[in-house]
């Protein structure tokens, strides 16, 4: 019985076994999704412009006219859905989602009950030069730090800005750079949401601070001490939507890196 394999066979063999092994490791390295349609729970009528966003991946999609949308995930990623109008909600990945590779999701429509309108206490003459001095004039500084180009607001709206940026110099223990330095995970989705378009566009809508919560793992109290670290007034707090939060405190936490070098 004759065994000799000729080298051709051989290198045939090889190339086979070297193919198949890519083309498993290919399979392998493919990112799953999945794919749905968000409907009205009251009318079950398609939802177009709908936001999706996988807090694990850190990837956010946004559902068509239809109703229809496609995100990738994987079993156990959490997914924050929300419209304006309907209350926000969040739905766990499962495996026989991506085996069905539909699912039909429901959001229920928010009941809004309107606000009194407070109107302010101010009674003008409708003189100029009286009225200037009727009304309060808010007054505010701002301090900055030689070698960095960000200011820092003070004033009625941020008071005591001065303290917390020179506390912030010197204190070797700041909550920003130690939350982050201890917590690489998030730090590493803090600089992808630069790279997702679809998610910026997401998050330059949102307010409600829901996503930043589910993403790095904070609540509200831990959010707002993150950006009084940051030395971000009130105003800001309150005013600055979803991407701009994430934006500033990135941009803070790499002025902090450059500080604790120097």
């Amino acid at each position: 019985m004759n065994n000799y394999i000729s080298p051709t066979n051989l290198g045939m063999r090889y190339f086979t076994v070297f193919f198949l092994f890519i083309f498993t490791l290919s399979g392998f390295s493919q990112e799953t999704s999945v794919k749905g349609t968000i409907i009205n729970d009251n009318t079950l009528l398609p939802i177009w412009n709908a936001n999706i966003v996988n807090t694990n991946k850190v990837r956010g999609a946004i559902s068509d006219s239809k109703g229809n949308f496609e995100i990738n995930a994987d079993v156990n990623d959490i997914l924050l859905i929300s419209c304006l109008g309907f209350q926000s909600i969040e739905i766990k990945v499962t495996n026989d989602w991506i085996k069905s590779q539909n699912s039909r999701i429901k959001l229920t429509e928010k009941a809004y009950a309107l606000e009194e309108i407070v109107i302010p206490p101010y009674t003008l003459t409708g003189y100029l030069e009286v009225d200037a001095k009727l009304i309060p004039e808010r007054e505010n500084y701002w301090y900055s730090i030689a070698g960095l180009t960000k200011r820092y607001e003070g004033g009625e709206n941020s008071p005591n800005a001065f303290n917390r940026v020179m506390g912030s110099l010197f204190n070797p223990a700041d909550a920003l750079y130690n939350f982050f330095g201890k917590r690489p995970k998030e730090l590493k989705k803090l600089r992808e949401i630069r790279s997702d378009e679809n998610l910026r566009n997401i998050l330059q809508n949102k307010y409600d601070r829901q996503a930043i919560y589910l993403m790095f793992g904070i609540n509200e109290k831990e959010l707002l001490e993150i950006l009084e670290r940051c030395n971000y007034s009130e105003a800001f707090t309150k005013s600055a939507n979803d991407l701009q939060v994430l934006d500033a405190i990135n941009g803070c936490y790499e002025e902090y890196k450059i500080l604790k070098k120097k």
